[in-house]
């Protein structure tokens, strides 16, 4: 009765959002040759405007494909299904159909503020007061009892989906030989989690958390973890780092699973990692200095095989690392959720913890706690091998990120603010400055929109590379110095109101990127042969996002970061504070076009001349009065 209330209530929610609005098809074709015509040769975009105008032709491929959208959202309508049509497009798109390794291309971390643990025993005492708050966390979810979400900034007061939060704890990432699966644990058979999963020496244990259906205490989860630590130490006992396998391509690691299912043993000791809640990662620590961009790493990778890259298991969402030397944070399997989730989970964690003092006193105990139970694999000679080309593969990727970690204090967000401009978008200006000063030449940009104002909605994209943007920046890189004062803060503000404008569009559902995904796998789908525009130059160029870029405030000391999407890429990842703004951009050391390093100073000088522009242009302003 409990679950099928749950579901009325689900669907109550459901329904109360709108559906994602599918746009006009010459609206979204018009934006589209706006967005591409600015990173095109003449030649380049005259070719792309010519298949553009068949493609949207009366009766053409794409009124076909627009046309069966609409006739399948009908029936998704009329049969009750919640979820938007291109969410599995997107999903597969995304990641499922991404056959590249978690770590740093695809997982991104949450970085805490530096701890200062004066041995193990405050190390486990923080572990334990994190699993207490994880389990507080929890408790809300299964009631459903979050309260809902409200939009900010632009258009606030919306209300949100909230779908995403009740997939923290409850999917795993399976990897396949063609696609990955994303599994929920929903089903009325499978019963909920009531275990995690404790990583500590690339060792797996599995810490029951409710016992006779009562919740751990803290000082029984101590208990537990101190037990795990024994256990840990112990060199007869140990096993492979089998944790390294999740760090490999996904296809490999698919085959590599195959090879561990054939043994019973090997199939329990996955079952358990894949049904568990979430794992608690306890590494060693790391060496003697812990920058923000090495704590950044750290929580990307763990160092390699080396240091703590196999004291993980990368397909499941929620992995909480807590370092010896005080390292800590947490890594996310993106594919279930966005990153302003993950947020909300992790300050309401931090929240939990520094709002209620550590509960360590003795009360309500599980009598006779039985020890956590080690995972045991069977290792062939074959799994030995596999175990041995992932270490190599990750250990490649580890030195071949290029991490940068900068706090950005001359000014931050209120500044912005009382030039009367958005935060975010001036930013984005500020990206696209750097980004031209560094290599001469606009290029595609992604920043992350949510789309959960809609029944299941996700994400678009805000594409920043604006030909409002790219004047600006010509404006502000001619070395002829043509362009005046007020001209340049005219094409400043011109850039972000541009910038503003396709944000709305984006939150709204009105951007191009979901709707050209939905005509092209709908064409799939109706076995068309690919049409012309899905295989244009144009097309494979607005997708290679050498720009990947996220704002990601937070309201506790705490910073995200994640990887490049494409080789000759930056990730940047921004948090912008009243007074500073933290930024983390990495690249990877193998491309000659990228130094991550570089593009942080370029965007340090990209900040301070526009605040200069500001500021010259407020005195004229001031004078003439």
């Amino acid at each position: 009765r409990e679950k099928s209330e749950k579901k009325q209530s689900k669907r109550s929610d459901e329904k109360a959002l709108p559906k994602l609005p599918l746009p006009e098809l010459h609206d979204t074709l018009a934006r589209y040759q706006r967005c591409v015509k600015h990173l095109l040769t003449e030649e380049q975009f005259h070719r792309t405007k010519a298949i553009v105008q068949q493609f949207g032709a009366p009766g053409g491929v794409g009124s076909t494909c627009n046309l069966s959208a609409v006739r399948k959202r009908l029936l998704l309508y009329v049969t009750y299904k919640t979820r938007i049509i291109v969410y599995e497009y997107w999903l597969n798109y995304m990641y499922l159909t991404n056959h590249l390794p978690l770590p740093v291309n695809s997982s991104p971390a949450i970085v805490f503020p530096p701890q200062h643990f004066g041995g193990p025993s405050d190390c486990l005492r923080f572990a334990a007061h994190l699993i207490s708050g994880v389990l507080d966390y929890k408790t809300l979810l299964d009631a459903r009892a979050l309260p809902v979400d409200y939009a900010r900034g632009q258009l606030a007061g919306t209300p949100m989906c909230m779908e995403q939060y009740y997939r923290l704890f409850t999917s795993y990432r399976l990897p396949g030989p063609h696609r990955d699966t994303l599994v929920a644990q929903e089903s009325c058979v499978m019963p909920e989690p009531e275990h995690i999963i404790v990583a500590c020496k690339n060792q797996f244990f599995v810490l029951d958390v409710v016992i006779n259906f009562r919740r751990l205490n803290e000082r029984d989860l101590l208990t537990q973890l101190e037990r795990i630590m024994r256990m840990a130490d112990s060199e007869e006992e140990r096993l492979p780092p089998i944790g390294l396998l999740t760090t490999d391509e996904r296809t490999k690691w698919a085959e590599s699973r195959a090879v561990l299912m054939r043994e019973s043993t090997n199939r329990d000791s996955l079952d358990m990692i894949e049904r568990c809640m979430c794992l608690v990662c306890l590494d060693d620590a790391s060496g003697p200095e812990i920058s923000d961009s090495t704590r950044a790493t750290l929580m990307l990778h763990g160092g390699g095989p080396g240091k703590n890259g196999g004291n993980r298991w990368y397909d499941k969402p929620m992995q909480f690392i807590i370092g010896a030397d005080g390292c800590c944070g947490v890594v996310c399997e993106h594919s279930p959720f966005e990153g302003i989730v993950l947020v909300q989970c992790t300050e309401h964690l931090l929240k939990y913890m520094y709002g209620s003092p550590s509960k360590l006193v003795r009360a309500a105990s599980v009598s006779e706690l039985h020890a956590p139970r080690r995972l045991r694999w069977k290792c062939t000679a074959e799994i030995h091998k596999l175990l041995s080309a992932s270490a190599d593969k990750l250990h490649r990727l580890v030195r071949n990120l290029d991490m940068n970690v900068y706090k950005f204090d001359v000014y931050g967000k209120e500044f912005i603010k009382k030039q009367k401009m958005s935060p975010d978008a001036y930013i984005q200006v500020a990206l696209q400055l750097a980004y031209y000063r560094c290599h001469g030449r606009p290029v595609s940009t992604y920043e992350s929109a949510s789309i959960r104002r809609f029944r299941e909605g996700r994400v678009d994209n805000i594409r920043s590379a604006t030909p409002e943007a790219l004047a600006f920046v010509k404006a502000m890189t001619d070395g002829k110095l043509s362009s005046s004062d007020k001209e340049k803060m005219e094409l400043l503000q011109g850039a972000i109101a541009a910038q503003t404008k396709y944000m709305i569009l984006a939150i709204t559902g009105m951007a191009i990127d979901n709707h050209l995904l939905g005509l092209r796998e709908m064409a799939r789908e109706l076995k068309m042969e690919m049409p012309e525009i899905f295989k244009d130059e144009a097309y494979v160029i607005s997708n290679q996002f050498i720009l990947s870029t996220s704002q990601v405030p937070t309201t506790v000391e705490m910073f995200c970061c994640y990887g490049p999407v494409v080789p000759n890429g930056y990730g940047a990842c921004y948090n912008p504070q009243s007074d500073h703004i933290v930024l983390c951009v990495s690249s990877f050391h193998d491309s000659p076009q990228t130094c991550s390093a570089d593009f942080t100073k370029a965007v340090e000088r990209a900040l301070v001349d526009m605040k200069e522009l500001c500021n010259t242009n407020q005195q004229k302003h001031i004078m003439k009065s």
